[in-house]
């Protein structure tokens, strides 16, 4: 996958190309990085890229030339076909990354993450060459740039090679439409706290269950929305009508 990023601030993206899985992924060749800094597109000499709205009102908005020559430049860098390629605003207006979506992301071959700063970008920039607006939640940061090290960070994981084995992304919170079950590890007791019995059981079947239930639980009182949505299978139905049982107890 190559992912470019159109970025006032191009420095800030060393957190994800240089450390953790994805920078070792990045060293490795697995993906491809580059960020375009708009500025390079400006029509003067300071390379101012924003001037005051029209209309009025508080703050600057980003211009739309500058942005425009900097989707066209990214798009020149991407040999062959553009059809698996999408071109991607950060903007607490779009559609929420979910799980889903980020999977459907991994599937592409191209990236391009368009940055807002200020007030956010002149909106023909959107009408003309965005596909899409993606936000991570509802509210607002300075700049798109940590928004699209966070899209960045969830996509990749599930590009081949980038994890170490892939099913630890599969096996995931919202992986399977529910919340992660909780994890131990050594020692087995600690503070007084010990680890479940049978998760030193060896009972395989036991585990199974217990881990499905117990994600059925955080669900239920995280997250009850998603259970809502969910087609529940008979053992799923079984466990929670459990769960509600030892809750009213």
């Amino acid at each position: 996958m190559f992912i470019q990023a159109i970025t006032l601030f191009p420095e800030m993206f060393a957190s994800i190309t240089e450390y953790g899985v994805t920078g070792r992924a990045y060293q490795q060749k697995i993906w491809q990085f580059a960020a375009i800094n708009p500025r390079r597109f400006a029509d003067n000499k300071l390379g101012y890229i924003d001037d005051r709205p029209f209309g009025g009102g508080v703050g600057m908005v980003m211009m739309a030339e500058p942005l425009l020559k900097s989707i066209d430049f990214a798009k020149q860098n991407i040999s062959g076909s553009l059809k698996k390629t999408r071109v991607i605003y950060l903007s607490p207006q779009g559609v929420s990354l979910t799980h889903q979506k980020t999977v459907e992301l991994s599937q592409l071959d191209n990236l391009i993450l368009l940055c807002g700063r200020y007030e956010g970008v002149d909106e023909r920039v959107l009408q003309s060459s965005v596909d899409e607006e993606i936000s991570i939640g509802d509210f607002v940061v300075s700049g798109g740039e940590l928004p699209a090290m966070i899209l960045m960070d969830a996509v990749l994981r599930f590009v081949p090679n980038v994890l170490g084995e892939i099913t630890s992304a599969e096996q995931d919170s919202f992986a399977g439409g529910l919340l992660d079950y909780p994890h131990y590890t050594r020692p087995a007791e600690f503070q007084g706290m010990t680890v479940p019995e049978v998760l030193t059981s060896g009972n395989h079947a036991l585990i199974a269950e217990w881990r499905l239930k117990q994600s059925l639980r955080r669900t239920l009182m995280r997250r009850p929305d998603l259970l809502e949505k969910r087609d529940l299978l008979p053992q799923e139905i079984r466990l929670l009508a459990e769960i509600r049982a030892e809750s009213n107890g």
